[in-house]
C-alpha cells in the first residue's frame, strides 16, 4: 500500500477510536418473547406496524404468533416479506412505499441479517425521504431519528438487533454497501428462543460461524475498548461451547439461549470496534454472486487470520484460550496457529466448504477494488493490504476446479499467496 494512503488509514482510524466514548452508542431494550411486543407498541402510541420478513421465513408460519398477539391487543399489522437474503435497494424502496401507503407508525424486522437491515434502510428512508439510499452509505449519513424498530432476530449470528449497521444490495452494479449511523440501532431486541428452534443445520452453522467472525474481528482490529474485548471473548466463548450442540441438536434450548446471547455480544462488539477485511471481501462476494454472508465469512475467516501473521498472534492466543483450544501456557504462536486450526476443524465437522463455488476470475480485480474501498481506511485492520494483495483472498477462497480462466498470479500475490 502506498505510504501516504496508509498513514491516512491509520490517521483516520485513531480520530475514531478517540471518539468512541463520545459517540451515542446505546444498547436496546431486550425482550425475551414476541408477546411482550404489543405493550411495547402501545407505550409508544402505535397501533398500526409494518412488519419486514422473507418469503419462506412467513410461508413457513414463523411470524403467526407475533400476529396474533397482536391482533389480540388491536394493533394493525401490515407484512412486507419479500426480502430477500442480501436485502437490495427495490426491496427497501417497495416496503417504504407501503409503510406510508398504510400509514404505519413503526417497524418490524423479523427473520435474519436481512430482514433487520431491510427494516433499518426503510427507516432511515423515511427519516430522510429526499436522500436515496445510495447517498447513505458510509458513515453519519442518516443523523435523524427513525420510526420505532423492533428487531426479532430468528437467527443466532449477525447480531444486527444490537449493530447500527444495515448492508444493502445495489443490483444495478452487483455491489453491496454498508450504512453505518446510530440512529439504525434498534430501540428494542426481541430475543426469544422460540424463533431459532426451527433454524436449519447449515443455517445455524453459517449464522453462528458470522458472528464468530464479528467477535475475532472486533477483537483484533486495532479499535478495541475493555468492553468490546470481554464481549467478544465471551462471545468466543459462548459460540466455541454451543454452536456445534446448536447444529447437531436443533431443540436444544440451552446451546440456542447462549448462541442468540453470543451473536448480541458479537454485534455489540463490532459495532463500536468494526470488522476487517472478512467482511469487506464477503459484501463484495454476496453482492457480485449472492453467496450467504455467513458462509462467505466461515469460509475467509481462516484464510484471512493466517495472512495477518504475527501481528496477530497474541491476540489469537487470547482467543484461543478463551474458546478452550489452548492453554495459557501455550506460545503465542503455538495458541494462534491451533486458534486457526480450531476454525478449519469446526467448519469442517458442520460441514461448511473449505471453498466457494462461482468466483470468476475475470472479477477478482474489480471485487478486490471494492473491498480495498470498503476496508480502506474505515476498518482498523491489524495489518494494511491494498486492493492487489485482497486479491489473493480470492483466489484462496475459490473453488479451483471452478475458477475461470485460470492465470498466473503476478509476483506479489505469489509472495501473499507464500505465507499462507
Amino acid at each position: 500500500m502506498n505510504p501516504f494512503h496508509q498513514l491516512y488509514c491509520r490517521i483516520f482510524q485513531s480520530v475514531l477510536r478517540l471518539a468512541i466514548p463520545f459517540l451515542p452508542y446505546r444498547d436496546p431494550k431486550i425482550l425475551r418473547t414476541v408477546a411482550e411486543v404489543p405493550a411495547e407498541l402501545r407505550q409508544n402510541g402505535v397501533d398500526h406496524v409494518l412488519l419486514i420478513t422473507d418469503g419462506p421465513l412467513y410461508a413457513l408460519g414463523m411470524t403467526e404468533p407475533l400476529e396474533r398477539h397482536l391482533a389480540e391487543q388491536n394493533i394493525r399489522c401490515t407484512v412486507y416479506s419479500r426480502t430477500v437474503s442480501n436485502p437490495t435497494i427495490q426491496n427497501v424502496e417497495e416496503a417504504r412505499a407501503l409503510y406510508l401507503k398504510e400509514s404505519c407508525g413503526a417497524l418490524i424486522g423479523f427473520g435474519g441479517g436481512s430482514a433487520i437491515d431491510c427494516a433499518k434502510a426503510v427507516g432511515a428512508r423515511i427519516a430522510r425521504p429526499k436522500t436515496p439510499i445510495r447517498s447513505m452509505k458510509g458513515i453519519l449519513r442518516v443523523l435523524r431519528r427513525i420510526p420505532l424498530l423492533i428487531a426479532v432476530p430468528t437467527t443466532a449470528g449477525t447480531g444486527s438487533e444490537v449493530t447500527l449497521a444495515s448492508v444493502i444490495t445495489d443490483s444495478e452494479s452487483g455491489h453491496k454497501f454498508p450504512i453505518n449511523d446510530f440512529p439504525l440501532i434498534p430501540r428494542v431486541a426481541v430475543l426469544d428462543v422460540e424463533n431459532t428452534r426451527s433454524l436449519p443445520p447449515a443455517m445455524t452453522a453459517t449464522t453462528g460461524m458470522d458472528a464468530l467472525t464479528h467477535a475475532v474481528e472486533a477483537y483484533i482490529g486495532r479499535s478495541t475498548t475493555a468492553s468490546t474485548r470481554a464481549d467478544a471473548l465471551e462471545a468466543v466463548r459462548l459460540i466455541f461451547e454451543n454452536l456445534e450442540n446448536a447444529y447437531e441438536h436443533g431443540n436444544n434450548i440451552q446451546a440456542r439461549e447462549h448462541m442468540l446471547t453470543a451473536a448480541f455480544l458479537a454485534g455489540r462488539s463490532f459495532s463500536k470496534s468494526y470488522v476487517g477485511y472478512v467482511h469487506a471481501v464477503a459484501h463484495s462476494l454476496g453482492g457480485r454472486y449472492n453467496i450467504p454472508h455467513g458462509l462467505a465469512n466461515a469460509v475467509l475467516l481462516p484464510i484471512v487470520l493466517e495472512v495477518y501473521g504475527p501481528c496477530i498472534y497474541r491476540k489469537l492466543h487470547d482467543l484461543a484460550v478463551a474458546a478452550g483450544v489452548c492453554s495459557p501456557a501455550d506460545s503465542l504462536a503455538a495458541g494462534a496457529i491451533k486458534f486457526i486450526e480450531a476454525i478449519r476443524q469446526m467448519n469442517q465437522r458442520m460441514n461448511i466448504p473449505q471453498t466457494l463455488e462461482g468466483i470468476r476470475e475475470e472479477d477478482i480485480p474489480h471485487l478486490a477494488q471494492y473491498a480495498a474501498k470498503e476496508a480502506n481506511p474505515l476498518y482498523p485492520v491489524p495489518r494494511l493490504l491494498d486492493a492487489e494483495a485482497l486479491e489473493v483472498f480470492y483466489y484462496k477462497a475459490a473453488d479451483r476446479r471452478k475458477l475461470w480462466t485460470p492465470k498466473p498470479l503476478t509476483s506479489s500475490l505469489r509472495a501473499s499467496a507464500s505465507t499462507f
